[in-house]
């Protein structure tokens, strides 16, 4: 199967709704072992979160889901559909919840990573995110053939200084 390219020039960003959770937990259960709850999503945007999805046409690419409260963005879930991966869509998301956050009055933007989330982790620091903190044991992770217990991964806590 060959992978779907997309034009960056026709990339259009819309809010989400309630109405495009169905897609969005499409998504997230293809791309995460542990994906979260629709209820989750449904939280987030009766919160006031900014909660965006990226389209091409009518192709749901990727969404992300950031709060802004007290000069400070926090990204708190980010997306791409599996198979548009490794075409910089995560990139320009990113740059959209950036242009979101400092327009909401964000001074500062943070967000956590799994370390073994290595495209992630490269993602954030070529947009210059530093690693400002660990919280360890903070991510549930699947058991592996080597034990049978709930496992747990660190969080890498990252942030980016936001020029207004």
């Amino acid at each position: 199967m060959t992978t779907p390219t997309t034009e960056l020039s026709q990339l259009q960003f819309y809010p989400m709704t309630p109405a495009d959770l169905e897609q969005v937990m499409a998504i997230e259960q293809q791309a995460y072992q542990i994906p979260w709850t629709q209820r989750i999503f449904s939280d987030c945007l009766k919160t006031d979160y900014a909660c965006c999805l990226m389209r091409q046409a009518e192709d749901l690419l990727a969404y992300g889901v950031m709060s802004v409260a007290v000069g400070e963005a926090h990204i708190l879930n980010i997306c791409v559909q599996p198979r548009y991966q490794g075409q910089q869509l995560g990139y320009h998301l990113m740059l959209h919840l950036i242009k979101l956050a400092k327009k909401h009055g964000a001074k500062t933007m943070f967000l956590e990573v799994r370390p073994s989330n290595r495209a992630a982790c490269a993602l954030y620091e070529k947009l210059g995110f530093n690693e400002v903190g660990l919280r360890k044991n903070y991510y549930p992770a699947e058991p592996t053939h080597y034990s049978t217990k709930n496992q747990r991964e660190d969080a890498r806590i990252l942030a980016l200084e936001l020029a207004l």
